[in-house]
């Protein structure tokens, strides 16, 4: 999943502009949320979105997320690996497969 020269292409475009500054952790964190809010106003009257004003909202949400990964030294893939590791042992396929429930309560 990791795209370095994606992740490249973002810092050199990130400095060129001189954005980096702006780029603390918390900043990006606030963008991430901003960007998702706009990607759920996407849906909110309707649920068949423009697919290319959802795609937009979607980058944004996903430049901001490999930004704030980067800055943190994480890797996207691993870290979702072993989160998807972790959610795996609270939700079993056997106890989980179909349902909503929370772990929990399963």
């Amino acid at each position: 999943m990791t795209n370095e020269p994606l992740v490249e292409t973002l810092r050199a475009f990130m400095t060129e502009r001189d954005w980096q500054q702006f780029h603390s952790p918390e900043n990006l964190a606030k963008s991430i949320n901003i960007e998702a809010g706009e990607l759920l106003e996407c849906y909110q009257w309707n649920a068949d979105a423009d697919r290319g004003e959802v795609a937009d909202e979607l980058a944004d949400v996903l430049t901001y997320a490999l930004l704030l990964a980067d800055k943190l030294e994480l890797d996207p893939e691993q870290i979702i690996r072993a989160k998807l590791e972790r959610t795996g042992q609270k939700y079993p396929v056997e106890k989980a497969k179909g349902r909503s429930t929370k772990y929990d309560r399963l």
